[in-house]
C-alpha cells in the first residue's frame, strides 16, 4: 500500500488543514466494518444516511453532530438474556457496540431521524447561506459606465 507525506502541503498553505487532515484519515485503512451502512442522495441538496442497526433499541443509540462530524453510536445492554434465564448457544447476530463517525460537507446539517424497521435513517440537507450562493452582476454599458467615472472626477476636483 503506498502512503502519501502530506507534511510539504502543510507548511506551504494556509487554509487548508481540515482537507489535509481528511486526506490523512482516508489514508489509515482503520475503518470498521460494523455497522453497515448507505448514504443516498435524496435531492439536489438533500442526503439520508441508513445504518443497520438491527437488534439496537432507541434507547440504546445515540446521534452526535458537531462542527462538520456527525458521529452515531450503539451501547447495547451487557446482559440482555438476563430477563428470560435463557442461555445463548450460537450468537450470530451482532450485539456488540459500535461508534460510526462521518464528515459533512460545509453547510451540511442534520434534519431528522428515524428508527424503522431495524434501519436508522438520518437525513440531512445542506443549506447554502445567501451571501454565499452565486449571484448574478448587472454589465453596465460602456457610456453609463465613462458617466459614472466623470461625475466622479468632477466631485473629486470640487
Amino acid at each position: 500500500m503506498r502512503t502519501y507525506d502530506l507534511t510539504p502541503f502543510y507548511r506551504s498553505t494556509v487554509g487548508f488543514d481540515r482537507l489535509f487532515s481528511l486526506l490523512d484519515q482516508a489514508a489509515v485503512d482503520g475503518s470498521p466494518g460494523y455497522p453497515p451502512y448507505n448514504i443516498e442522495r435524496t435531492g439536489e441538496n438533500s442526503y439520508r444516511i441508513s445504518v443497520a442497526v438491527s437488534g439496537f433499541a432507541q434507547g440504546e443509540l445515540s446521534i452526535l453532530a458537531k462542527e462538520n462530524t456527525l458521529t452515531i453510536k450503539g451501547d447495547k445492554s451487557a446482559n440482555e438474556n438476563g430477563k428470560d434465564k435463557s442461555e445463548v448457544l450460537y450468537r450470530g447476530i451482532a450485539a456488540r457496540a459500535f461508534e460510526r463517525a462521518f464528515q459533512l460537507a460545509d453547510f451540511v446539517v442534520v434534519k431528522s431521524a428515524s428508527l424503522e424497521n431495524g434501519l436508522l435513517h438520518v437525513d440531512l440537507v445542506r443549506e447554502i447561506p445567501e451571501a454565499k450562493k452565486p449571484r448574478s452582476i448587472p454589465i453596465a454599458a460602456s457610456a453609463q459606465a465613462a458617466q459614472m467615472v466623470d461625475n466622479s472626477t468632477e466631485k473629486a476636483a470640487a
